[in-house]
């Protein structure tokens, strides 16, 4: 047996673990690489909690250079079983608990996964690598972050740089934050091969219906109400899921390490004014009369620490890989639109939560 893994092995050019695969950004990530290097083998590990979905990756699951492991990253001595049996040499991590309402209401669940983990993580690449006949070389560790860990920004025109100073604001960004201190230690402590990106909001298929636009695609749907935080004046900048894809692609492979990238659409909204061009592309696309659903929208009482503005700039990742989003943001709505309407079994799976019984039963433990 243990000829022939060690056989597999050999047979792939590199063994890509990614994190966090089954979710909503890992999913996308995990089927670009499995289609566009069939000489990677491809491990995707995810805990399955109730964001993770391995529907997801229905269309690839079968792959023969894929294969899923469940596992919680917290768990150590799994990782490093992970890592014997599949001789990892690059890490995409992604796994996080991301929602920042979550977050506020549970911070410790936060800072377990968010922090714990990904120093497990790393203290298991480390651990592994440094054992290697070659250590660190061909190796690299990809930390997927996010733009909040800069706190806020004021209506003045100005952007997140990768020199911005972190200030966060939320039990979220705190653990985020948190996290890539951490892996930047790595780096400058043990000499780990390591990068950071932040990245602004996402938006697109397979993303799990507690975030603004699949839940208010469903709302309108059933005619339920749309929750406005405030006045809907707070301003995010989104960015299409397959593009921030590419530029993970782009930049494991070609990024500098110990480097940031940060990776954002130049795509300002206030979320009020991104409501309403929801509403009007669902009620078009149902053929329903334009704007009929408008009187869906309920202004609630405003979150708790809610940042006015993100916005990053994305200067850098252009100017030295050459990347830039693909999409223009109504091109973007309108398929993300339609994926959602069109895939109403999908969404019912998740809402009523048949997914993860599903997911539990094959995957105990």
């Amino acid at each position: 047996l243990i000829i022939m893994i060690n056989f597999i092995n050999m047979a792939f050019k590199r063994n890509i673990l990614i994190t966090g695969g089954a979710g909503f950004i890992g999913s996308h990530v995990v089927r670009l690489f499995i289609n566009k290097y069939p000489e990677y083998r491809i491990i995707n590990l995810d805990k399955l909690t109730y964001a993770g979905n391995l529907a997801n990756l229905h269309d690839v699951e079968s792959a023969s250079n894929y294969t899923f492991v469940k596992a919680d990253i917290c768990d150590f001595d799994k990782l490093i079983d992970i890592f014997s049996e599949y001789k990892i040499d690059g890490i995409i991590h992604l796994a996080a608990e991301s929602h920042v309402d979550r977050s506020i209401k549970d911070p410790l669940t936060f800072a377990r996964t968010n922090v714990m983990g990904t120093l497990c993580l790393l203290q298991a690449a480390r651990q592994m690598w440094e054992e290697c006949p070659e250590k660190y070389d061909g190796k690299r560790f990809y930390h997927i972050s996010t733009d909040e860990v800069y706190g806020a920004l004021r209506s003045d025109g100005t952007y997140f740089t990768e020199s911005t100073k972190y200030d966060p604001h939320s039990p979220y960004s705190a653990s985020k934050a948190s996290s890539d201190h951490f892996v930047r230690a790595y780096h400058d402590t043990y000499g780990m091969p390591t990068i950071v990106t932040n990245c602004s909001n996402n938006y697109g298929p397979y993303q799990f219906p507690e975030k603004l636009i699949p839940l208010f695609i469903n709302n309108i749907r059933q005619g339920k109400p749309l929750p406005v935080y405030g006045k809907g004046e707070n301003v995010r900048d989104w960015l299409y899921v397959e593009d921030h894809a590419r530029a993970i692609d782009l930049i494991f492979h070609k990024g500098k390490i110990a480097d940031t990238y940060n990776i954002g659409g130049f795509n300002e909204w206030k979320n009020i004014d991104l409501i309403k061009v929801i509403i009007k592309t669902v009620d078009r696309l149902l053929g329903n009369a334009e704007g009929i659903s408008e009187h869906l929208i309920t202004y609630v009482t405003d979150r708790a620490g809610h940042d006015l503005r993100y916005a990053i700039d994305s200067t850098k990742l252009k100017k030295e890989l050459g990347w830039k989003p693909s999409l223009q943001f109504e091109e973007g709505i309108e398929r993300t639109v339609r994926w959602y309407l069109d895939n109403q079994e999908w969404m019912d799976a998740i809402t009523t939560g048949e997914y993860e019984e599903y997911y539990k039963m094959m995957y105990k433990g």
